[in-house]
């Protein structure tokens, strides 16, 4: 069965018809960027999830693959592994630095090339080099994290995008091979107080510089442990890129405890623009991708689902920074 004979029939209708004008009305889109994550039928043209395995043959995987993210984790299916090791972070004892970005899609940070943030243990076979921290976030609390736990959204999802360094030299191609990407995901509730490092990103200063599409603002001096809770168990799977082209190469590792922002923050985030300046505001809240089933994959997990009453005690429950364990 084709791909398009998947669509519903006013799905079908809208994609030819939009394909149809998209071909009448200015230069052609650049076919790896062409997509979002609402269709935009005002004007242009601009495939949403539900369209992105049809208008390019790249990102078939979109529509036709096994092993999509994000999923819905349900913790009685999560199976206890007593011999995953802690994750371990090094950053060869340096501060992170690097540029936060409005890609008009997500707000990104995209750290400098030094010093080489890498991540290994848990699930990992190889030590995986951090590539981009992408924030995602909802138009309102409680929804807006991509994966959800036990049918739970988050008010946001934090993503740490790694390639593996030892059999790749770049994202792109890591992407595309086997054992290829790692995504940590920590989860983002609004509450009273704020996690430190995300405090560094969403302070009025920092935001207010990346208001609209392709604003940028350099940052130094993060410590990127502290985005991490001080104690934490994780759940594991295999799945995909959330973004086109849905590359199935994806080591995920979901922390299992949230952080927290403000309400300040919060919708500080919803104020960011995903057009520039000359056009009409559009927020960037909204920014994921629906959940994809999860099938017959198997979920793991460092703790142990019959002792949920048990907290995370002990070096397996922290992170290992630099050949010691991070704490607070």
């Amino acid at each position: 069965m084709g791909v398009a004979a998947r669509l519903s029939a006013p799905q079908a209708l809208v994609l030819w018809a939009a394909l149809g004008a998209a071909a009448h009305i200015g230069p052609a889109p650049d076919p790896e960027d062409w997509w979002s994550y609402k269709e935009n039928l005002q004007g242009n043209f601009v495939p949403g999830p539900p369209f992105w395995g049809l208008v390019n043959a790249a990102w078939s995987l979109c529509a036709v693959g096994k092993r999509q993210s994000p999923v819905d984790v349900e913790l009685k299916r999560v199976l206890y592994d007593p011999f995953l090791p802690p994750l371990r972070l090094s950053t060869g004892g340096e501060k992170l630095r690097g540029t936060l970005y409005n890609t008009g899609r997500h707000v990104s940070f995209l750290p400098a090339s030094h010093p080489v943030v890498n991540v290994s243990g848990g699930p990992l076979l190889y030590s995986h080099r951090l590539s981009e921290l992408r924030l995602l976030f909802g138009a309102r609390d409680g929804a807006g994290s991509e994966h959800q736990i036990n049918h739970q959204g988050f008010s946001a999802e934090v993503q740490l995008i790694h390639f593996n360094q030892e059999l790749y030299g770049n994202l792109s191609a890591a992407s595309r091979g086997p054992n290829g990407l790692a995504i940590l995901s920590l989860f983002v509730n609004v509450a009273g107080s704020s996690n430190p490092f995300l405090s560094r990103l969403l302070n009025r200063d920092t935001i207010t510089r990346i208001s609209y599409k392709n604003d940028a603002y350099f940052l130094q001096d993060l410590s990127l442990e502290l985005l991490f809770p001080e104690s934490f168990g994780f759940i594991t799977y295999q799945g995909s890129l959330s973004t086109p082209p849905c590359s199935e190469t994806v080591t995920w590792i979901l922390i299992d405890r949230a952080l927290n922002i403000t309400s300040l923050q919060m919708h500080s985030l919803r104020l960011l623009s995903q057009n520039p300046p000359s056009q009409i505001f559009q927020s960037l809240s909204g920014n994921g991708r629906p959940l994809q089933p999860l099938a017959h994959r198997a979920l793991r997990g460092n703790r142990d689902p019959r002792h949920p009453e048990r907290r995370c005690r002990g070096p397996n429950y922290r992170l290992h920074v630099d050949g010691g364990s991070h704490g607070r």
